[in-house]
């Protein structure tokens, strides 16, 4: 019977809504009103569908006894707040349209597992739309394709941001949508997947600090990874010592976000085991996924100077003298290939260590 009521309100709601779109659509003939409507009519898109996932959640808990109905504000707040940042990013050219619609899904996937994962994914989108901006005149010296506010795309949002995706439905999954303490005792594996998906983003967050502040602050060639050798600024695999205090730092800072989460939205932390430990080990995942991509760079992507453009290029041409690495993997798929590594690895050796 509730079920049939919440069904009710729902399409009650829905119908109330298109008559005002349509009623505003129509009264609206001045220009200044045409964004407000488009903003009002995303709106109500949003709360149809969060309404819509709400009474989809009822319906399925009515048949399961272990399925607990998700708040119809959590669903909006999934939708929403994923939407508006993707559109902003747009308009500041952080996302082309393709990102922002993979943006919105792997922000709606996790927010809607956890809002700790949320937090970590939104520190680190921020914290690397704004080291792209910053210093673009260095950086175009370096990189022929450098693009102001990065400009990404949906590959490459989804080479950052598929690994956390998948382990966020492999926590709902497991554990439901929600909030929990790192336990390894007691929850061992809702913490598993929390580590491995901290770690992945973290990683991510590492590698985008290094080679976005290393060649701008540095005030010395790479070296590359795997020889020690000096080679030019923007090779695949070449490291500097600010590099990798910047990894490190963006780690710490997708670790502090995931932190801070837990002390506002997770109840009894006292019960559990220590939660600081999680900034440390963010620090460790954005270090180790920076050393771990230069590696894979210097031996899997080409790297070579071409002298008709004075630049590092990952093609070989007639004018390029190779510097490093073969041509099997692009930036991307080592961006995959390191965070995925670091989620499978390290939440394992956390397991060891971690204070109880």
């Amino acid at each position: 019977m509730y079920v049939c009521i919440y069904i009710y309100i729902y399409f009650y709601v829905c119908v109330c809504v298109c008559v005002y779109i349509y009623i505003s659509v129509c009264v609206c003939v001045c220009q200044e009103y045409i964004k407000m409507v488009t903003d009002m009519i995303v709106l109500c898109t949003t709360l149809a569908l969060s309404l819509s996932f709400w009474v989809l959640s009822i319906i399925l808990s009515s048949y399961s006894g272990t399925l607990s109905p998700v708040s119809p504000w959590r669903w909006l707040l999934s939708i929403l707040v994923p939407l508006v940042l993707a559109v902003r990013a747009v308009k500041r050219r952080s996302l082309d349209w393709t990102g922002a619609l993979g943006a919105v899904l792997v922000g709606f996937v996790l927010a809607m597992a956890n809002l700790s994962f949320f937090s970590s994914l939104l520190l680190f989108f921020y914290s690397s739309s704004r080291l792209t901006r910053w210093g673009g005149v260095a950086k175009r010296k370096i990189d022929a394709h450098y693009k102001e506010g990065g400009q990404r795309n949906w590959v490459q949002v989804f080479c950052n941001g598929g690994v956390p995706t998948e382990l966020a439905l492999l926590y709902m999954i497991e554990a439901g949508p929600g909030e929990v303490p790192l336990d390894f005792s007691q929850r061992y594996s809702a913490s598993w997947l929390s580590l491995a998906l901290l770690g992945a983003l973290a990683c991510s967050a590492g590698d985008t600090w290094a080679s976005e502040v290393g060649p701008v602050l540095s005030q010395s060639r790479p070296r590359l990874i795997t020889t020690w050798e000096e080679v030019p600024a923007g090779t695949n695999g070449g490291v500097t010592s600010v590099g990798l205090v910047a990894s490190f730092l963006g780690g710490l800072a997708v670790g502090g976000a995931y932190f801070v989460s837990q002390l506002l939205f997770v109840k009894d932390l006292h019960l559990a085991n220590p939660q600081w430990p999680i900034v440390v080990y963010g620090g460790v995942a954005g270090l180790l996924g920076s050393l771990l991509d230069s590696f894979l760079g210097a031996n899997m992507q080409y790297s070579g100077y071409d002298s008709s453009v004075g630049q590092v290029v990952s093609y070989e041409s007639v004018s390029t003298r190779h510097i490093s690495g073969k041509p099997i993997l692009d930036n991307n798929a080592v961006n995959l290939f390191s965070s995925l590594v670091v989620a499978l690895i390290l939440p394992g050796l956390a397991w060891g260590v971690w204070p109880r």
